[in-house]
């Protein structure tokens, strides 16, 4: 390996763009060796932000950007209906990956990744939750698994976005909003969700036509515990994220904002984020620089592909629980030795 890894990001728009930008700015020990996208002016355009045109290839072809000279690791950041094709082409060159979630549109499409990386016998691929890497996540993980408040027995989660992007659907607001808190929830609890059922309000106001905003989505776990999410895409008042865990000796809330509080003219005003790469920026640079230490040691340490099937085969359950409104169980394939490895 050279002495900065080499890193073909896939896709140039919004999270690829900011992505180039942090591997070039902000990581340490890695470079942007190539970029690819479908649209190579906006390739371009990415690359040169960060005067990188003549240092770093443009491609409009994945499989040319892998092969590019110098690139031994790929971050995807492409829309998520070309994840399962560009994980398997890295898998095939035996490049470690960082995968923005979804890892596929579907669980079907996450459990043939799941499959392929099995029959490599090791991991390569890191999805991108990156709440995990957020230092007040972190901070209620530890206190969670320090036992100092004994069994959780709820979580109580807030997901609201200022507003959804045009073709945003009733589904997305689970398959795509609520995929952060379904990853979160295994995660801080290390527990499966088991069922899921979802309630709907009257829509808002401030909704599109014809979409089911906002939700309350109910999840089961294994183990016993309840986790609510409040997911609410068109609140039209800012980006907000916050999870409480109640336990049979206390509770522990994070995510109340930390921002700018203004005072002046007989009042104070406080800043609300407005989007996820504000709100989570301090996450996404630590994800990053985590998956290249641990790359560049040979190691996958990060959430990996059986947590992005996982998601997906929730998601889909709360998705049928969506158009059903009944209680939906959750159905897992059986999970591959390889993910039951330290």
């Amino acid at each position: 390996m050279s002495e900065l890894l080499g890193v073909a990001v896939l896709g140039a728009g919004h999270m690829g763009a900011d992505h180039i930008r942090r591997v070039d700015r902000v990581v340490s020990g890695a470079r942007v060796a190539a970029v690819a996208d479908p649209d190579a002016e906006r390739a371009k355009e990415a690359v040169g932000g960060i005067g990188g045109l003549g240092r770093i290839t443009v491609h409009t072809d994945v499989e040319a950007a892998l092969d590019a000279p110098g690139v031994e690791a790929v971050l995807i950041a492409s829309p998520g209906e070309a994840h399962e094709e560009a994980l398997l082409a890295a898998f095939a060159r035996g490049l470690p990956v960082l995968c923005e979630k979804p890892m596929a549109p579907d669980s079907a499409g996450t459990l043939r990744v799941v499959e392929a990386e099995a029959r490599l016998g090791r991991r390569l691929a890191q999805i991108g939750f990156m709440r995990r890497y957020d230092a007040e996540y972190r901070q209620l993980k530890s206190l969670l698994d320090g036992g100092r408040l004994g069994r959780p027995l709820m979580l109580h989660c807030v997901h609201r976005n200022v507003s959804s992007p045009p073709h945003f659907t009733s589904a997305m607001l689970i398959n795509s909003s609520v995929s952060h808190e379904i990853d979160a929830a295994r995660w801080l609890l290390g527990q499966e969700l088991t069922a899921v059922t979802v309630l709907r309000p009257h829509p808002s106001a401030g909704a599109p036509e014809g979409l089911l905003d906002p939700q309350l989505v109910l999840f089961e776990t294994e183990g016993g515990a309840v986790v609510d999410v409040e997911v609410f895409v068109n609140c039209g008042f800012g980006y907000e994220v916050r999870c409480e865990a109640v336990c049979e000796a206390g509770s522990a809330r994070i995510g109340a904002a930390h921002t700018m509080v203004v005072t002046a003219a007989g009042g104070a005003r406080e800043d609300v984020p407005q989007d996820y790469l504000v709100r989570f920026a301090d996450a996404y640079d630590h994800e990053v620089q985590s998956w290249v230490d641990a790359t560049r040691q040979g190691l996958v340490t990060g959430p990996g592909a059986w947590d992005g099937y996982a998601a997906a085969a929730v998601a889909e359950a709360g998705v049928r629980a969506l158009g059903t409104g009944a209680r939906t169980p959750v159905d897992m394939a059986p999970r591959p030795a390889l993910y039951d490895r330290a």
